[in-house]
């Protein structure tokens, strides 16, 4: 008899392998849309210059004359691209070393001799000092910038032969800068306070001490926990705690902003792991991830939390960040696993179709299509590249493997004797089946099998497993295959 392998969109891979039975259970470089399975889009440089360190942070926007600029923070520095231009280096003089990778005083001899009783694991509180990440926002034509280690405010005046300087009057010691909707240059954790918000006086961004004849102010949010990143979002400015998030709504004189509780237990676990479409914002936790839209936060459930968040590699978590393929209906996080010190690692979480997928691509920082043409994203090589354009991957192949297959319960073996494939273009894909008779069994792998129409195949298992991969550099999709089956003997 045929089976129909209607297998629905997005991996599940919170269980075992053989729970995730009818469902996709691993993949790399591939999405689901529109219901069907294809490639990522490949990508380019999109520059033959290198910067000097890593990009933690990037902000696209058009100036005044409609030309495009990328500001990109690296580890120490800052720069402008500016396209069909080589870039510019508008470091900022005297600016603070940025550090590379985050470090955390907890092992040996990071305390005095004794103070805690021997084979008792140290209090999570330790001191822990983050890997230097940037917040970038736009003034009109120019940039505003601050990272996490120099705490300054700097501007960039849409000068190419000029570097950024420290925007005159701005608090110091800052968690990370933004721009208002209403053009208030506003700065959260400010002045060294780690719940403080100050803002300078709107369409003024040098004046920033309060006045009867300015809008300039502050407030500090009512909170247990101290603000990590700051996002406009619908209207609001959202500010997202280590343990809770907050809305702040503009409302005039005197006052000018009013804040709001908008979640609790929903911390963020990086300055840059949340992402806005305009009227959603959706960033990670420490063990969830989550969602705003405008009222207030919920988790959202996740197929894949589980193994995402026992692979993380919690002492580099400050690198972790978001960006929104706007495209695709897609918010992508990139982490570094526990393999390794940098990001090699992503999860994806499609919010119109709510799926999820993971896989492996070196990416510390980006923005969405928009102001260029596709998404620009930033590699540990120090080059830029433009993405979701052309299908090619360096080395990798871009594949998706299922669960367990099986006729009932599996209280017989299955004999597969033919695949009719069902696919764009016949032979743009290739199979490989993995089989075993126990869930903890050692699998067999098969060769891999080029498609036919049909195509024969001799396999006998209890469990049988598809993988499918890229067989050409090209968009190809696959559909609903059929595997003609029958029950074998109960040995």
């Amino acid at each position: 008899m045929l089976i129909k392998l209607e297998i629905p969109p997005g991996l599940y891979k919170n269980g075992t392998e053989y729970q995730a039975a009818g469902r996709w259970y691993d993949a790399n470089l591939v999405r689901w849309f529109e219901n069907t399975l294809r490639p990522i889009g490949g990508w380019q440089t999109m520059s033959d210059t290198q910067f000097s360190d890593v990009s933690r942070g990037m902000h696209a926007y058009f100036d005044n004359s409609n030309n495009r600029r990328l500001i990109v923070g690296t580890t120490s520095n800052l720069y402008v691209y500016r396209e069909g231009e080589s870039q510019s280096d508008i470091t900022p003089s005297g600016i603070a070393t940025g550090r590379t990778d985050a470090t955390a005083e907890t092992g040996y001899g990071a305390q005095f001799y004794g103070e805690h009783t021997y084979g008792t694991a140290r209090p999570d509180n330790q001191q822990y000092d983050p890997a230097t990440t940037w917040s970038i926002d736009n003034f009109g034509e120019d940039a505003i910038c601050s990272n996490t280690t120099d705490g300054k405010v700097y501007i960039w005046e849409n000068d190419p032969t000029a570097v950024a300087t420290v925007l005159t009057n701005a608090p110091t010691n800052n968690q990370g800068v933004l721009v208002t909707d209403e053009r208030f240059v506003m700065c959260f954790g400010a002045d060294g306070n780690s719940r403080k918000v100050q803002w300078s006086s709107q369409e003024a961004a040098t004046v920033w001490t309060p006045a009867s004849t300015n809008s300039a102010g502050s407030l500090e949010i009512a909170s247990d926990g101290e603000i990590v990143a700051g996002i406009v979002v619908r209207g609001q400015i959202l500010l997202i705690t280590n343990t809770s998030a907050h809305a702040l709504s503009f409302v005039g004189s005197p006052f000018y902003y009013t804040q709001e509780k908008v979640g609790s237990n929903c911390g963020i676990i990086a300055p840059k792991a949340v992402a806005v479409t305009g009227t959603s914002a959706f960033w990670m936790g420490e063990k969830s991830f989550f969602r705003y839209d405008g009222g207030y936060t919920t988790p959202i459930a996740s197929d894949v939390s589980d193994f995402v968040f026992n692979r993380i590699n919690s002492a580099q978590r400050s690198k972790i960040w978001a960006v929104i393929n706007g495209q695709y209906n897609e918010c992508w996080w990139f982490y570094p696993s526990t393999s390794s010190t940098e990001i090699d690692s992503y999860v994806v979480y499609n919010f119109l179709d709510n799926t999820w997928t993971v896989g492996s691509l070196v990416r510390t920082a980006g923005v969405d299509a928009g102001v260029f043409v596709n998404p620009v994203w930033a590699s540990t090589d120090r080059y830029i590249y433009e993405h979701e354009t052309g299908f090619g991957y360096d080395s990798a192949t871009p594949f998706a493997e299922s669960g367990a297959i099986e006729i009932g319960t599996g209280e017989r073996l299955t004999d597969v004797t033919e695949l009719i494939p069902d696919e764009s273009n016949l032979g743009d894909t290739s199979v490989i089946f993995k089989t075993r008779n126990f869930p903890t069994a050692t699998e067999t792998t098969s060769s891999s099998i080029s498609m036919a129409n049909p195509t024969s195949v001799r396999l006998t298992a209890r469990q049988v497993r598809i993988r499918v991969s890229g067989n050409t550099a090209s968009d190809w999709r696959y559909g609903d295959m059929r595997l003609n089956v029958q029950a074998g003997s109960r040995r």
